[in-house]
């Protein structure tokens, strides 16, 4: 077993920066924005909500913020916890929602970005630890919902419903890496990303079929984290969000959207996932 991670290890080269973190000015952007939200959550109690009802609160919180990709590449070569409420992505925008609600979970007077950042490093990190290394990071959604899942962050409900197997072959960030900061400027890195991406292809991960989607939204409820999956190789899924519930019971699904380019609260997530012939379905998990 210990020749196996040693061998294991040396297939996942670090960088000469690993263990470095970057400034505050670098990781994290919009202050203002997070200092008024917390102002809010401490005023009116937020922390006491259970979490999904909390979830919604912070979400709405960022609808109508611009949708902005990339936002996690923000160094060439040093990896770290951030958070930016200027724009978001979709992952960015879940990931913010989630680690906010965390955060609160902390009774506080008054909290930072430090505070955040914390909560950010521990869901968005394998085992919640981010030591610099660009590979430190969980990159594609199937593990993040499988590490966050084993380390009791999250419940992923999805084979509580009727699933099938995905059919993928991860491989989308080795082979676009020109797209990506850190592998574009950093050669090594590359290999490793291969083969973390030829793990995860190894592994049997299910969705729930786009078909079977509406039968199963009475049971979600606010907060729950989609991912949809797509039926195309790469990256097993393209998107994320979380569920609010309207005044009807509707299950709606509120994402950063690159069609509307902005945070919204969109149709429910059987009629959204009808628009798009590459959503194949989703997962689901809920926040603990």
């Amino acid at each position: 077993m210990r020749m196996f991670l040693i061998g294991l290890l040396l297939l996942l080269p670090l960088t000469a920066h690993s263990g470095e973190h970057l400034p505050l000015s670098s990781t994290f952007k919009g202050q203002e924005k997070f200092n008024q939200m917390a102002r809010k959550a401490v005023a009116e109690r937020w922390g006491r909500l259970d979490i999904g009802k909390r979830m919604v609160m912070v979400a709405k919180e960022l609808e109508g913020l611009p949708y902005k990709s990339y936002t996690l590449e923000i160094h060439n070569h040093i990896e770290s916890p951030s958070v930016n409420f200027t724009g978001m992505d979709c992952w960015t925008f879940f990931e913010t929602c989630l680690a906010f609600c965390r955060m609160l979970e902390t009774p506080k007077k008054r909290y930072t970005p430090q505070d955040l950042l914390k909560q950010i490093e521990w869901t968005r990190y394998r085992n919640g630890r981010c030591q610099g290394n660009y590979l430190d990071r969980i990159h594609y959604l199937v593990e993040w919902y499988e590490d966050n899942h084993k380390r009791k962050n999250i419940n992923d409900l999805t084979r509580k419903f009727p699933t099938q197997r995905m059919q993928n072959r991860c491989q989308e960030m080795s082979q676009l890496w020109k797209s990506y900061r850190y592998l574009k400027h950093n050669p090594d890195l590359r290999q490793g990303m291969a083969q973390h991406e030829k793990r995860l292809t190894q592994k049997k991960f299910y969705m729930i079929p786009k078909h079977k989607v509406a039968s199963i939204e009475s049971h979600l409820q606010n907060g729950d984290i989609i991912g949809i999956a797509r039926h195309d190789h790469g990256s097993y899924c393209s998107h994320v969000g979380i569920i609010v519930k309207d005044s009807q019971g509707r299950a709606r699904f509120m994402h950063a959207s690159t069609t509307y380019k902005k945070v919204v609260i969109d149709s429910s997530i059987s009629n959204y996932l009808k628009k798009f012939k590459k959503h194949a379905g989703i997962l689901v998990a809920r926040p603990k």
